[in-house]
């Protein structure tokens, strides 16, 4: 059996009892399918990025699984003609799931893997790129005013 994350949305205006009803329905398909819920998260009703179906927020579960590629199909078709279901979307993983919480779980300070700017490490010195000044000082020699 191979490892997956799964992570969908459900509409805003459903409660989070409701939310987690319909996590532990797919829960219990998995389980008769023979597959397994490793992990299970409820990341929060969240601002979309975008109007889907009428709908500017949503409930975003996370969910990490095992089982067979025949177990994830009918999970996805379930999805799919579930009406509170706006998105959805399965990726497979080679490694089994870390312990704790995943990412969008963890506090922005302790991730530590970004500077206090927000970016992804140390910028550091572009030596391949020309500064500013040097594109000055050649400007004249170059006919730009």
């Amino acid at each position: 059996m191979a490892f997956y994350e799964n992570v969908f949305i459900a509409r805003q205006d459903l409660a989070q009892a409701q939310v987690d009803a319909l996590a532990d329905q797919m829960t219990e398909l998995l389980k008769g399918l023979g597959g397994e819920v490793k992990k299970r998260e409820y990341w929060g009703l969240r601002s979309l990025t975008y109007r889907i179906k009428k709908n500017r927020k949503g409930h975003y579960v996370y969910l990490g699984l095992e089982c067979s590629g025949a177990a994830l199909t009918e999970l996805e078709r379930q999805l799919r003609l579930n009406e509170d279901v706006l998105r959805f979307l399965s990726v497979r993983v080679e490694e089994a799931f870390e312990e704790g919480p995943t990412a969008m779980m963890q506090k922005r300070e302790d991730r530590g893997d970004r500077d206090d700017r927000g970016f992804g490490g140390p910028r550091g010195d572009r030596g391949d790129r020309p500064r500013r000044r040097d594109f000055d000082d050649a400007a004249p020699a170059m006919g730009v005013n």
